[in-house]
């Protein structure tokens, strides 16, 4: 088929269509090329890739910034990050918590929570539970926490629950924790909070094997002082027990107090009748023990030593007989044996990391 002259000029101007096009695209291309070369420039990155701000962890997300925005947003970014990582995480467990001997629930809640409205709805559900029940609260002002109760009125974003796994009635068992449990959920649903429950099962393992080894060094020593012709006066002992530096408290009972005020050993009345100080001038008793709650003191061998020279000293001025609990007299041998035995229970305790008198071996052994 012929071509007409119409239609070759018609492919003539086609193709210097086509031409001018590539040519403007080049040009474009070659433009923005010259644009973007100050921004690659510190390092041949491109920019969507190039390096993170500083004070930006690696692993997280940052968008891409250009131009004068680049040296503002990046502080606010890490501001942002670090408020948020603090909320996140957890303040230590309070210093009277020790987690070998208490089974420790955290709750958090977003805004701060009234811990007695919290303890206070948690009360009924926690009803038949065995063990002691602490609960601490976390002052963000103060940076510590605080014991709390029922009619405690402060607000608070953590708050600690410590259930006590061993005293000397036993370990806790599977029927006291579940009650926890369920009642600090319910308590948790209730005000928006959320609770880090530990599993059980490695608790109640736990609470078995350390109630194993209290009741293995679980021991008191008793020296008895008797009358030997005449009943003790009243008031002539309780002369003597407060010479000697006892204290009669609301127990029935005189105790020798260490300089922190804790008890060291207790006199009482080896008959049914308590010691009242009201009724001290009308009594008179055919005797009095003193007992010593050996992982409860410290310093062991030096209170038994106290306790006994105490327990001479009445014996000499109630014309008295100190005796065992066979009414067999107490001698130097015997003596001697219950130092060792002291020493023994108590290194012990010491090794297994319960320091004998410390705050933690007065819950245990209560």
């Amino acid at each position: 088929m012929a071509i007409s002259e119409l239609q070759m000029g018609l492919v003539g101007v086609g193709g210097v269509v086509v031409v001018g096009i590539f040519a403007f695209n080049k040009w474009q291309e070659r433009k923005q090329r010259k644009a973007m070369e100050p921004l690659v420039t510190a390092g041949a990155q491109d920019p969507v890739l190039s390096e993170l701000p500083v004070g930006v962890a690696s692993s997280e997300r940052v968008e891409p910034v250009i131009g004068a925005e680049a040296s503002a947003r990046p502080q606010a970014s890490a501001k942002s990050v670090k408020d948020a990582s603090a909320r996140r995480v957890p303040p230590l467990l309070p210093p009277e918590v020790d987690e070998r001997a208490d089974w420790v629930v955290r709750v958090e809640s977003i805004e701060p929570v009234v811990a007695g409205r919290l303890w206070q709805a948690a009360a009924e559900q926690l009803q038949g539970v065995l063990k002691p029940v602490r609960w601490f609260g976390f002052s963000d002002t103060e940076n510590r926490w605080e014991a709390v109760g029922p009619n405690s009125g402060n607000g608070y974003h953590w708050v600690c629950v410590a259930v006590q796994l061993v005293d000397r009635r036993g370990p806790a068992g599977e029927a006291d924790l579940s009650r926890v449990a369920d009642g600090l959920q319910r308590m948790c649903d209730i005000f928006m909070a959320i609770p880090s429950l530990p599993a059980k099962g490695e608790a109640l393992a736990q609470a078995a094997e350390l109630d194993r080894f209290c009741a293995g060094v679980d021991i008191q020593i008793g020296v008895n002082v008797v009358a030997r012709d005449q009943a003790f006066a009243g008031t002539k002992l309780r002369g003597l027990a407060e010479a000697a530096g006892l204290e009669l408290l609301d127990d029935g009972c005189f105790h020798a107090r260490d300089e922190q005020g804790a008890s060291q050993f207790v006199l009482g009345n080896l008959e049914p009748a308590l010691f009242v100080a009201e009724e001290m001038r009308g009594l008179s008793t055919q005797g009095v023990t003193l007992t010593l709650d050996v992982p409860r003191v410290a310093e062991g061998v030096r209170v038994f030593e106290r306790m006994m020279a105490v327990a001479q000293q009445l014996a000499e001025a109630l014309n008295g007989a100190v005796v065992d609990d066979n009414r067999s007299p107490f001698g130097e041998k015997a003596v001697g044996l219950i130092r060792a035995q002291i020493e023994q229970f108590q290194g012990q305790m010491a090794e297994y990391g319960i320091a004998p008198g410390s705050a933690l071996a007065r819950r245990l052994f209560s």
